[in-house]
């Protein structure tokens, strides 16, 4: 039912779920709000915090001219599930400053202009006592012998217009339905992520008797500073459980695994236990507690793999065989993908025991918590009921908000922004795929406006699955602007170990496999030897997440702009966080990438300026925080990057006379 004045369109408001926000994030509020006739109208949003308590109202503007649709922008500061409405009331002082500034100089209705305006700030004064200054006016306006003009500029200045904004008169208060914001901590929008296979560090391909041997838990561990002094913040592990014997898939993915081959993690379980239990080459449930209490000692949370699939000598089959699909022979169906056959892997069926499987995934969960696990990256999401997700996830987040769920889940659009509205806290992305200019501006301008709303994204620069075409043929320029690209597009983004090694030899041509993957086999480096002969790009990814850390612009996604490059091979964008009382200065990070890792280009940058927070006129200090640079630009601004010297600028911007941040 509408209101006294309709209040439509609300937005963020998520069909299937609820909008979403970190801790101390900033995010529009928006709606179409209009009346009758010609009087003035006002709009603005009211936030209730998660203990009910109502917040200051915060004041809407029409967002374009005659468009009726007003927004604003508001702030939540704690950890828990909000609220806000739209408010729309009739204005009388707007209405009669309209009228007045109209009618007062053509000579019409003078002194009955002002007794109405007089009895405006007599209202005004009685709402807010300490105000003596509105009553004071009152009494300037009735007085004839002052010039109509003087009185009118009187009513009408800047300061009464401020008055009247900081606690307006408000008539006919019409509210919207109130809308949940339900808000996670800092670690949902923000974070770096490392990925790698605990079995791969210590590894021993051929010992002294000829045998391969797994790392462990405690050789992995000794990995750890190397990824916190880089400045990731989540180490990410593939499953960490038994592996499966039945059709274990060899090197390569050979359909025959040969004596001493480790198999496809994800082929999960044995008679060793299951999705409850640590390979025992990898060590013991207390070696992963030592392994996990190691990392939070350093700055880093760990993030497990939650796949739910069972390799066929998983416990799960003899236990519970209904859990998973009976084919006309009798057999259980493996996994496929036609033509592509995963005959090591029984995907789970949540249609006969629903109720089983999911006490039994619920359980799993919470015995990892347990453990110290916070951070959940869920393996193929798209392919079990979103019905299932929405009931798990919002389990868990009623007894554990802190608990955070990532989709791997590479798919069609609808699936993947569904997973997200359902309960999800991030979701992989099709960042890998977007390599032109244009296909990273539709994406990301896509991903940082209303999708914002539910759906935060991870920016994976490459993982055990994808390696790129862009990374096989562009060496080692390509593996830095995609690093620069993903690091300040995205407030998270991740590598997969091996990406500071510039690792990209596929194992055929046309496909995005890794040459001897490490989903089948042991790898391990010599990071010590790469890093001694500067075989690595572990300074710039370093750099990268220092910056990140250290400006707040780069740790939001709802602030991206992109600026205009009159060439195709190079892009630009910024992030600007406005200052306020304690953080003083806006915090403004400007990036030009050259997105041709092959050839030099040369461009003029045209700056949108009011999106960096001046007026076209401005000049302004650009410091090239990768090369130590700096330069005075202006609106238009010549480029010229060698992806062989320097594949990007990460500028932050100051004022020209100002020192550098």
């Amino acid at each position: 039912m509408i209101g006294r004045f309709p209040i439509l369109d609300v937005a963020p408001v998520v069909d299937c779920g609820t909008a979403k926000a970190v801790v101390g994030e900033t995010f529009p509020v928006s709606a179409t709000v209009f009346r009758e006739g010609h009087d003035s109208l006002s709009a603005g949003v009211v936030l209730w915090d998660p203990k009910g308590r109502r917040r200051p109202l915060v004041p809407m503007a029409e967002l374009a001219p005659g468009t009726d649709r007003y927004g604003a922008e508001v702030t939540v500061t704690s950890e828990g599930r909000w609220s806000f409405a739209v408010e729309a009331w009739s204005d009388p002082f707007a209405t009669w400053r309209h009228n007045a500034e109209i009618k007062i100089p053509l000579g019409q209705d003078v002194e009955l202009m002002f007794e109405e305006g007089a009895r405006l700030f007599e209202r005004a004064a009685r709402r807010v006592p300490r105000r003596p200054a509105m009553a004071e006016i009152a009494g300037l306006l009735r007085d004839g012998s002052r010039p109509a003009a003087e009185r009118l500029a009187l009513a009408t200045s800047d300061e009464a217009v401020a008055e009247f904004a900081a606690a307006p008169l408000r008539e006919l208060v019409t509210r919207s339905k109130r809308y949940p914001v339900v808000v996670h901590r800092r670690r949902a929008l923000f974070g770096s992520w490392y990925e790698f296979f605990p079995r791969s560090e210590g590894a021993v391909l051929d010992g002294e008797d000829g045998e391969q041997r797994s790392g462990t838990f405690a050789t992995a561990a000794k990995r750890l500073p190397a990824i916190a002094d880089m400045g990731f913040d989540v180490v990410y592990l593939p499953p960490i459980h038994p592996v499966g014997h039945s059709f274990r898939k060899g090197r390569n993915n050979a359909l025959i695994a040969q004596p001493g081959d480790p198999g496809s993690v994800w082929a999960i379980g044995s008679h060793e236990g299951g999705h409850d239990a640590v390979h025992p080459d990898l060590g013991t449930i207390e070696d992963f507690d030592a392994f996990v209490a190691e990392a939070r000692e350093l700055g880093l949370e760990i993030a497990l793999d939650l796949a739910l699939q069972a390799s066929p000598d998983h416990p799960w089959v003899g236990e519970h065989p209904e859990w998973f699909t009976t084919r006309a022979d009798g057999s259980i169906a493996h996994a496929e993908n036609p033509p592509k056959k995963y005959q090591d892997i029984y995907p789970l069926n949540f249609d006969k025991d629903p109720e089983g499987v999911y006490a039994e995934v619920l359980r799993i969960v919470r015995h990892w918590m347990a453990h110290g696990v916070r951070i959940f990256r869920v393996d193929n999401p798209h392919t079990k009921p979103v019905a299932f997700w929405e009931r798990l996830l919002a389990e868990i987040g009623r007894t554990d908000p802190d608990v955070l769920f990532l989709a791997e889940a590479f798919t069609r659009p609808a699936m993947m922004h569904t997973l997200a509205k359902v309960g999800f806290h991030q979701s992989y992305t099709y960042y890998t795929w977007r390599n032109s200019k244009e296909e990273l501006e539709e994406y990301l301008s896509d991903l940082s406006g209303d999708t914002a709303a539910y759906m935060r994204p991870n920016f994976f620069a490459n993982t055990p699955d994808i390696l790129h075409a862009y990374l096989q043929h562009g060496g080692r320029p390509a593996f830095e602007t995609r690093a620069v690209l993903a690091a300040t597009l995205s407030p998270t983004w991740g590598i997969y170990s091996g990406y500071e090694l510039c690792e990209n030899q596929p194992v055929r041509p046309g496909s995005e496999e890794y040459l001897d993957s490490e989903k089948y086999q042991y790898k391990p480096r010599d990071w010590d030897a790469a890093e001694a002969a500067g075989m690595t790009i572990t300074p710039l990814i370093r750099r990268l997440n220092y910056l990140r850390r250290s400006h707040p612009a780069l740790q939001e996604l709802r602030n991206l702009r992109f600026h205009h490059v009159d060439r195709p091979e190079l892009i630009c964008f910024s992030k600007r966080l406005a200052g306020d009382a304690d953080q003083g200065s806006d915090d403004v990070v400007l990036v030009v990438v050259n997105l041709d890792p092959h050839r030099t280009h040369e461009a003029t940058v045209w700056l949108d300026m009011p999106a960096l927070g001046f007026s076209p006129d401005d000049g302004i200090i650009v410091t090239d925080h990768l090369s130590g640079d700096s330069y005075q630009w202006g609106q238009g601004n010549y480029v010229r990057l060698d992806p062989d010297v320097q594949t990007a600028h990460v500028f932050t911007v100051t004022p020209a006379g100002s020192a550098p941040s």
